[in-house]
């Protein structure tokens, strides 16, 4: 079991829980300990962070941990999670670490590793940490310590590398962007590299002051960003969240493309080039039954993963895929990076639209969604509801009325003592006379 790493690292609310600067220097430690534990060199870590005014804290007390076992730090500032993972590769770091809460509030964060391959450390690996954690190694004698240092171009890097993804020569003069960087960490690259690759730029939340982080805009609250994109005559909206490893688009209706429309822009692209691999694509158990239909029709095979990107990748690497996502916006695109990137999404959906000449209204239109609706019941705690039986009645008894005409998913939230339900089916009626049901019934027995 699992004591403080969830599905994508540690979370928790700043000076609370597992957020605290005490409990990041002793995972600096822990981690440090264990990540070196084999090496024969003096190794390296890299840091980045999103622009949470705890980011501060939180950075000083890891290094300080990270340092005190014996490993030098190098701290690349603020910078997409994406980026992290690349630069870590990159740099020939033995190791890489993202301070982000992703897309929640500014008073939460979190502490999550990759390995030196830039891939999010193996579970085995994590559960050391855990173990070593509650029983602290000793100390390297004191000329045995490390140092952190500054790493100033992280930022151009990243997005040389970005750029790079894209076909030679190919640049993006003519289409207007509206760009909404969630007050986050993608604050400055994500506008430079468009304006860079020749994009007319609209910017919106860039202003990042610490506080401001995912407030009423980016990925969870597009609403803004599509209003903009109608008002300017944009042909594209981008938001990214806090750490702009995910991203949601609009068309220039100002209709919202949730990340299973954009993997089914992406694979039928890329099945065009040639350039799919596995025959298939991954996404989670939450995404829609249309898609799954809209990739079969394609002569394509659709896996489904547990949600979290971390199943994902996993299973991409099982099945031999480059393509796969969650709707909620994340994007893996193995080929070009070890996890999911808002904006090389970005890219290849403004690259696709450049190839095809044509607008992103027009693209994947013969993809039919099933109405589908998420409900989420806040607890007291995170516990394991599949465990207990009244529930799982119920969850037998909704799917026995969908008939086959739809589907239903129960699961505990990843990060959060949050219960999530989703539903659906061929028939809005249906769906939404099943799903209120359910979740009465389990809101009643749960919250009594």
């Amino acid at each position: 079991m699992r004591k403080y790493f969830g599905t994508d690292g540690v979370r928790g609310t700043v000076n609370k829980d597992s957020m605290t600067a005490e409990f990041a220097l002793r995972l600096g430690r822990a981690a440090g300990h264990v990540l070196t534990e084999h090496l024969p060199h003096k190794p390296y870590i890299l840091i980045g962070k999103d622009t949470r005014l705890s980011g501060y804290m939180i950075e000083s007390a890891l290094c300080a941990g990270l340092t005190a076992q014996g490993m030098n730090v190098l701290l690349v500032g603020p910078i997409p999670t994406p980026a992290v993972a690349y630069l870590t590769r990159s740099l020939r770091a033995d190791a890489g670490v993202m301070l982000s809460a992703s897309h929640n509030p500014a008073g939460d964060n979190g502490i999550k590793f990759f390995g030196s391959d830039g891939f999010k450390l193996p579970d085995a690996v994590e559960l050391n940490i855990e173990a070593c954690l509650d029983d602290l190694p000793p100390l390297p004698p004191a000329l045995e310590i490390g140092k952190a240092e500054r790493v100033d171009d992280a930022r151009g890097r990243y997005i040389e590398f970005l750029k790079a993804s894209l076909p030679r020569g190919l640049r993006l003069d003519g289409i207007k962007v509206v760009i909404d960087c969630a007050n986050g960490a993608a604050y400055d690259v994500a506008p430079r590299m468009l304006k860079e690759l020749g994009c007319h730029v609209e910017v919106m939340h860039a202003e990042p002051d610490g506080y401001n982080i995912n407030q009423a805009c980016g990925s969870t609250y597009p609403e803004a960003m599509c209003q903009c994109v109608v008002d300017k005559q944009a042909d594209i909206g981008l938001a990214l969240d806090g750490d702009a490893d995910r991203l949601i688009a609009c068309d220039a209706q100002g209709n919202i493309v949730d990340g299973d429309r954009v993997i089914a822009i992406l694979s039928e692209h890329a099945h065009k080039h040639g350039l799919l691999k596995g025959g298939a694509v991954v996404t989670t158990l939450m995404s829609n039954m249309g898609l799954e239909r809209y990739l079969n029709d394609m002569g394509l095979q659709m896996h489904r993963a547990a949600v979290g990107d971390r199943y994902v990748l996993e299973m991409m690497r099982d099945q031999g895929c480059n393509l796969g996502g969650e709707q909620s916006g994340h994007v893996i695109m193995l080929d070009s990076n070890t996890t999911g990137d808002g904006l090389m999404t970005a890219l290849q959906l403004l690259c696709a639209m450049k190839e095809q000449d044509v607008p992103l209204e027009s693209m994947a239109v013969n993809m039919k969604l099933f109405p589908q609706k998420l409900w989420n019941i806040i607890l007291p705690e995170r516990i394991d509801v599949m465990a207990d039986s009244l529930v799982c009645a119920w969850v037998e008894e909704a799917e026995s009325a969908l008939d086959g005409q739809g589907r239903v998913n129960v699961r505990m939230s990843g990060t959060e003592p949050k219960l999530r339900i989703m539903l659906e089916a061929e028939s809005e009626r249906l769906m939404l006379e099943v799903g209120e049901k359910l979740v009465h019934a389990i809101e009643q027995h749960l919250l009594q």
